[in-house]
């Protein structure tokens, strides 16, 4: 294995430089920095992770619990878009990612903190876990620094999409084009959605339009066939909304279909909007009226807060970052028809 005695002997210069040249320092010159470099990638050098870990006392190593309740995992459009950010960003600054190993019903199962101990991880980032949990609550009393992206906590950093904002700017739409009769329907309770929603009351109530109760329809996020249900039944109501907010872009193509099987007309006879801004709802026609997730600044913002606690230069105290949308006007949105 070559060690930086033998880069320093090759280069005609101390083992001190050749560490200094490897590690970026700045009282080494550019050119004396790409000459041991090249040396070292030509003899094939690697820098000895155990031995970096032990002098540094770090590992450069970062976890990623993420516990995907529907089981679609990375296929997951919005955390799979916010943990490719997070990645690229932590690589950029030299830290490689382990996933958390999230199967409690293997043999020698180890808690979540067992596991950041055991692979001696610099810092952690949570992504869609019960915060309920006693592994996870373990992990948040924790000396580890951590991260949460897209749920607040009392105790640790957290990353949101400001999701009261996305959806005001929903409503404000449908307001523009004189929908007054507009349903939402939700996602699995949780603090997204119930902010979600208190800001659809919200604005109802400051437009002064009647809140029905038969109006906030409960379904789950990212379930086209659910969602497809909760749509016939608002149709069929006897004064049915002319505009349909729905929980997530994926879920909307469900209630989209039913529309279509009913014969009606989008956004003719009725508008229709999703949430998150996937790539497929640009692509589909029509295309469709969303809310955009800003997933690549969550996942760099969530990056260099947990690299500047793991290295000392940002506070340790508990910070809420929230991150804005955009609204996408596609063509699923119209003037309300009745007028």
């Amino acid at each position: 294995m070559v060690s930086m005695k033998d880069i320093a002997a090759t280069c005609k210069v101390s083992v001190a430089t050749v560490s200094k040249a490897l590690n970026d320092h700045a009282d080494i010159s550019e050119d004396t920095k790409k000459m041991v470099r090249k040396v070292a990638r030509d003899m094939g050098y690697f820098p000895n992770s155990v031995a970096r870990a032990l002098k540094t006392n770090k590992t450069y190593n970062i976890g990623v619990l993420f516990v995907e309740e529907a089981h679609s995992g990375l296929t997951h459009d919005f955390f799979a878009h916010v943990l490719d950010s997070f990645k690229r960003s932590v690589e950029e600054k030299g830290y490689d990612i382990t996933f958390l190993n999230c199967n409690k019903s293997r043999p020698n199962h180890m808690s979540y903190l067992e596991h950041s101990r055991y692979r001696a991880l610099d810092g952690v980032v949570i992504a869609c876990v019960n915060f309920e949990d006693p592994e996870v609550i373990e992990l948040l009393a924790s000396d580890i620094p951590v991260v949460a992206i897209d749920r607040e906590c009392d105790t640790k950093t957290c990353i949101l999409s400001d999701n009261e904002s996305g959806i005001a700017q929903l409503m404000d739409y449908a307001r523009e084009l004189g929908h007054e009769r507009i349903a939402y329907i939700t996602g699995k309770d949780s603090a997204v959605t119930r902010a979600r929603v208190r800001c659809y009351r919200d604005k109802m109530e400051e437009f002064g339009f009647e809140v029905r109760d038969e109006y906030i329809a409960a379904s789950e996020y990212r379930d086209i066939g659910q969602t497809a249900m909760v749509t016939s039944e608002l149709l069929s109501l006897p004064k049915p909304p002319t505009c349909i907010l729905f929980p997530d872009d994926y879920a909307s193509y469900g209630g989209i279909n039913v529309i279509r099987g009913m014969g009606m007309r989008i956004p003719d006879d009725i508008s229709v909007a999703g949430y998150d801004g996937i790539s497929l709802a640009a692509q589909i026609q029509p295309r469709l009226t969303t809310i955009r997730q800003d997933t690549e600044e969550m996942g760099s913002r969530a990056a260099k807060k947990l690299i500047n606690l793991i290295e000392g230069t940002a506070p340790a105290e508990r910070e809420t970052i929230v991150v804005t949308g955009k609204l996408v006007k596609g063509e699923t949105f119209a003037k309300n028809p009745e007028l």
